[in-house]
């Protein structure tokens, strides 16, 4: 079974991060994830560039399901001044 502190590190190995926060129960997990990279991504860009850190764990089913939250730091900035 895979651990929230190795999906942190698989992600942050893979995408430059500025915040990154993971949590979840053992097989569904939830992630927030800062990094300059999603700079003029769209959402469904900002994923598969999260699904692309952890690469073979999203196909063999290690990683059953992730939900996200993918931020610029300027928006996760903002969203902090709420």
């Amino acid at each position: 079974m895979i651990t929230a502190d190795e999906i942190r590190s698989l992600i942050a190995a893979g995408l430059p991060c500025d915040h990154l926060e993971v949590g979840g129960d053992g097989r569904h997990w939830n992630a927030v994830v800062v990094s300059p990279a999603f700079e003029g991504k769209r959402l469904i860009q900002r994923h598969q560039m999260v699904y692309a850190t952890l690469g073979q764990r999203i196909h063999d089913d290690t990683v059953h399901a992730l939900s996200m939250k993918t931020l610029t730091p300027a928006e996760w900035q903002a969203a902090q001044r709420r």
